[in-house]
């Protein structure tokens, strides 16, 4: 007999709710699950474990919460402090799902019998026919799909994930879902902020947290001539042009930095344009290597289009040649290939 046995990570939120009420109208067995993993965070504190917990005694199904606050620190705190400590940008919400949605929630999944997990993530999966394994393709809300923050999620999993949003186009779909079934975060608005800084202030929290401090050092254009004064790399990202606090001849914007000088570089808009990149940490889910050069659609950004590219896979790197030199390309963020709808794999941006 199938095992129709699914856990679901439940944030509170409308989206994981109206996933907990499809899965089990299509015949599930659900279990619902919320992870403690930060104090006091947007997506685990008393009201997230009370919403959750009531919306599945609505609809009939149990509920756990499991305590993973050291893990979180190690892998995804620790992870975005290290970051700016190197004048890098993290994307936190690829290592939680990484290690904490798609490693630790798959392990308590096991333990409970379960052949599935689920989250309210809009993304799909399905078996092709075509590459003969199971996929990762995005979802048919574009505007919405998830699939660029879960490229690094293991492949043999795949099969094992289930996004019950997946094919909804419009968000007001699930709300109006939620709604004719009276489930009370029907109206509940979404978190944008990274969970563990819910009052947007990064730099505070990196200050409070490690070792990072306010540090003054020179702003430099790349000739290395001092156009001014910063007060800490960590406070600078690339294509940044607010807050430089530099008058000049021509907008300027942060193209870099120079961590062995405590200096952020940097220039004029056309210089931000870059070629080519490396990304490491790669992880591939469509093929196990690339053999030799490929073209791909490629996203830098969560909230960047696709780019038209051609990726070679450099022993444990992959190098990226993009058709148009593209804007911004941030060391820390993701690299995440599509080949048409269906995501091939990424990588961490290393250097440009």
């Amino acid at each position: 007999m199938e095992n129709k046995k699914v856990l679901l990570g439940m944030s509170g939120g409308v989206d994981s709710s109206v996933s907990a009420l499809l899965l089990k109208q299509q015949g599930y067995e659900v279990i619902g699950t919320t992870l403690e993993l930060f104090a006091g965070s947007s997506c685990c504190n008393i009201n997230t474990y009370l919403d959750a917990k009531s919306v599945c005694n609505q609809i009939g199904i149990p509920h756990f919460t499991y305590n993973y606050k050291d893990e979180f620190k190690q892998y995804v705190i620790e992870d975005f402090i290290d970051c700016y400590a190197n004048c890098k940008t993290p994307n936190p919400c690829i290592e939680c799902n990484k290690y904490m949605k798609f490693g630790y929630m798959w392990e308590k999944a096991k333990e409970l019998g379960c052949y599935y997990i689920a989250t309210g993530h809009y993304a799909k999966t399905e078996y092709s026919k075509k590459y003969q394994r199971w996929v990762l393709k995005k979802s048919k809300e574009e505007k919405k799909d998830q699939s660029y923050v879960l490229w690094n999620i293991p492949k043999e999993l795949i099969e094992h994930v289930i996004f019950p949003l997946s094919d909804f186009q419009d968000k007001s779909e699930i709300r109006q879902i939620a709604r004719k079934s009276n489930l009370k975060v029907a109206n509940k608005s979404d978190s944008e902020d990274i969970c563990f800084v819910p009052d947007g202030n990064y730099k505070q929290f990196l200050e409070t947290n490690s070792d990072i401090k306010p540090k003054e050092g020179n702003i430099v254009n790349t000739k290395g001539e001092i156009l001014g004064k910063h007060t800490g790399l960590y406070k600078y990202t690339i294509g940044q042009r607010k807050g430089l606090g530099i008058s000049y001849k021509v907008p300027l914007f942060v193209l870099g930095f120079n961590k062995e000088k405590n200096e952020v570089i940097v220039g004029e808009e056309k210089e931000l344009y870059k070629k080519e990149c490396i990304v490491n940490e790669i992880n591939l889910l469509l093929v196990d290597k690339i053999e030799k050069p490929i073209e791909v659609d490629v996203k830098t950004r969560y909230s960047s289009k696709v780019a038209k590219a051609k990726i070679i896979q450099e022993g444990n790197k992959i190098r990226i040649i993009f058709k148009e030199p593209q804007r911004s390309i941030t060391p820390g963020q993701s690299a995440v290939f599509y080949v048409e709808d269906i995501v091939l794999g990424g990588g961490k941006i290393e250097k440009y």
